[in-house]
């Protein structure tokens, strides 16, 4: 199974596809036509260079087609009162009584020093359609975990 994804991000994911077919994919060609084109490849950085390049946006093409084909399309919207993607959450930490805000988020927007959280990692499934007020168990493993209480929805903005 693939990651969990919403249509914006599939959205994105295409249209950068389409970039590096169409743009990028001409001028590294370009590159490394001109760089083969100084004389001896033996010695020639320039034409290594390029062609690294030439090679990393292919690579990137490849994986981008790959999430895509794989990818399991979710629903952004839930419910006013429930946890959702894209939205920002204050969570107290049962344990320390540490509050933090997360943004939950896709697989391919998480970010973990930006609290950033994935709906795919186990305080983004814990927490995902849940309500303020309510304690949600986050289990890390077998026999491990956490308590923590949702203080506060704020709700994404639509075109988020």
């Amino acid at each position: 199974m693939g990651h969990q994804l919403t249509q914006q991000d599939i959205d994105k994911m295409e249209a950068e596809i389409e970039h590096r077919k169409l743009v990028v994919r001409k001028e590294l060609l370009e590159a490394v036509k001109e760089a083969r084109a100084q004389g001896d490849l033996s010695d020639n950085f320039e034409y290594y260079a390029a062609k690294r390049e030439k090679n990393r946006n292919e690579g990137r093409i490849r994986y981008l087609d790959r999430m895509i084909r794989t990818a399991t399309i979710v629903e952004a919207q839930t419910a006013p009162d429930e946890v959702g993607i894209g939205d920002e959450i204050i969570v107290e930490f049962e344990e320390d009584h540490e509050t933090e805000s997360l943004r939950l988020v896709t697989t391919v927007a998480s970010d973990s020093l930006n609290n950033c959280v994935s709906i795919e990692a186990p305080i983004g499934k814990s927490i995902r359609g849940h309500k303020v007020g309510e304690r949600v168990y986050v289990e890390m493993g077998k026999n491990a975990g956490f308590y923590l209480c949702i203080k506060e929805i704020r709700k994404a903005s639509k075109e988020h």
